[in-house]
């Protein structure tokens, strides 16, 4: 029969002259050190880990495997969700402060020129320029009255 030995590498190797009986407890042992092996590695609830945070941890991911994260992890999603919402209302109130100012320098520029339209239409709205402006031209028979005005009044019956 075959006998088992442990090699360096953990395979059994199978030599002549084993009985049934010791194979069938060699492997038995084999798989009694390998069920062990995975009840160590493979539990339900969570081994404690050191309260170190260190930079290999977060940055390889196993703080989020932390009992602290996962039960939290609902509260973390609504921090996430409202830095979102801030972020964007901040961009949305920036463009609208460029909006706004681009407005106002339109509107001080409408009313620079609504002034300056109006100094021109008061200049030529003068009498002085009315007047010139008959003498030079020939087509009028226009003149100024030499007569102060008077009012009528018309009795009613």
């Amino acid at each position: 029969m075959k006998k088992y030995e442990e090699n360096t590498d953990s395979d059994m190797k199978v030599t002549e002259g084993d009985t049934n009986a010791e194979v069938t407890a060699s492997i038995d042992n084999a798989s009694a050190d390998f069920r062990e092996a995975i009840k160590k590695q493979a539990r339900e609830d969570e081994q404690p880990q050191s309260n170190k945070f260190t930079l290999r941890k977060v940055l390889g991911g196993d703080i989020l495997t932390a009992t602290l994260i996962r039960k939290q992890i609902y509260l973390i999603l609504l921090i996430v969700f409202f830095v979102i919402v801030y972020i964007t209302n901040r961009y949305n109130v920036q463009k609208q402060l460029i909006e706004i100012d681009a407005l106002n320098k339109e509107l001080n520029d409408i009313k620079y020129k609504s002034l300056s339209v109006n100094s021109m239409l008061t200049e030529k709205c003068r009498e002085s320029h009315v007047l010139d402006v008959l003498k030079n031209s020939k087509d009028s028979t226009l003149k100024v009255s030499s007569q102060p005005p008077f009012i009528i009044t018309v009795k009613s019956k």
